[in-house]
């Protein structure tokens, strides 16, 4: 038997088929050598202890258990089998909604697997279908390295992604807990978390993270301001090392966070100048809006 997925818009390069050893000849009165899935109790299948997945919308199960009370699964669960049961491999949100929907039953299709295998497997069915958000893959990531001894290398090939696209996975659990709810809620997108990494400190992070959410930033706006302030805490100007204003830095800073973008006060002997930085033309529509808007 053959078991056909679908190929992400990652280009994995391995699918569950793959990855998934099939029973061995011994076996074969094993319930995946029918014609067809096995239809198992669905009372003898616990979750996988190893799911990456953390959270599930409540609303998309309830959505999922009407479809299945009305035309069933129609693709089944993957598990292993084991002396107490059915380990889930594959598919909680259809094990969920199906237990939401009544059913006694489910299809499913039994391979063998030992723990590395359960979590990577676990891993690659969620990323094919774009289910996993960022941190959570993150965190599967670190348990396959941290708990299995795998290299970022190795992780690599057996979720079928990049090596740099695993490391910069792996950036994102280092950044600010405030930040990395956020990409779970799906109030930013990864790439905004990423580029909040580059800011020194969590303090900093959560605060740009504000900015970000209130202005609607995109990622390469942020991406702009980040780089704007590392350069800015590199190189500080040398009128501001000789003569510090308290009032004019705090209103350079309300500036900055009213605009979401990097603002500078030059004063002069004649009153001064205001510098504001824009990155594309989408800013620049962005900050005339907020410039000229009378909506106060």
């Amino acid at each position: 038997m053959t078991v056909e997925t679908k190929k992400g818009s990652g280009g994995l390069g391995r699918g569950l088929a793959a990855l998934i050893p099939a029973a061995p000849p011994s076996e074969s009165a094993a319930p995946e050598r029918n014609d067809g899935p096995a239809h198992i109790d669905i009372g003898s299948v616990r979750p996988n202890p190893l799911q990456p997945r953390r959270t599930f919308d409540p609303d998309r199960l309830r959505e999922l258990s009407a479809s299945i009370r009305e035309h069933g699964v129609i693709q089944p669960v993957l598990v292993v089998e084991d002396d107490d049961g059915y380990v889930l491999i594959a598919g909680e949100r259809r094990l969920r909604a199906a237990r939401q929907a009544g059913l006694s039953r489910i299809p499913a299709i039994v391979r063998t697997a030992n723990d590395q295998d359960r979590l990577s497997l676990a891993l690659v069915e969620n990323i094919q279908r774009s289910d996993l958000n960022a941190i959570d893959e993150a965190l599967g990531y670190r348990r396959l390295i941290d708990e299995f001894g795998l290299t970022q290398e190795q992780v690599a090939q057996r979720v079928g992604r990049s090596r740099p696209a695993i490391a910069n996975g792996l950036r994102l659990l280092e950044v600010a807990p405030e930040v990395q709810r956020a990409v779970v809620d799906g109030t930013i997108s990864s790439g905004h978390a990423r580029a909040l990494a580059g800011l020194e400190g969590h303090a900093s992070q959560t605060t740009f993270l504000s900015t970000v959410i209130a202005r609607s930033l995109s990622v390469r706006q942020t991406e702009g301001i980040v780089a704007a302030t590392r350069d800015e805490s590199a190189s500080p100007r040398p009128r501001r090392a000789i003569n510090v204003d308290p009032d004019m830095q705090h209103m350079e800073a309300r500036m900055r966070e009213a605009l979401g973008t990097k603002v500078t006060i030059s004063p002069t002997s004649k009153g001064g100048r205001i510098a504001i930085t824009w990155y594309d033309d989408d800013d620049l529509g962005r900050l005339v809006d907020a410039l000229t808007s009378t909506d106060h």
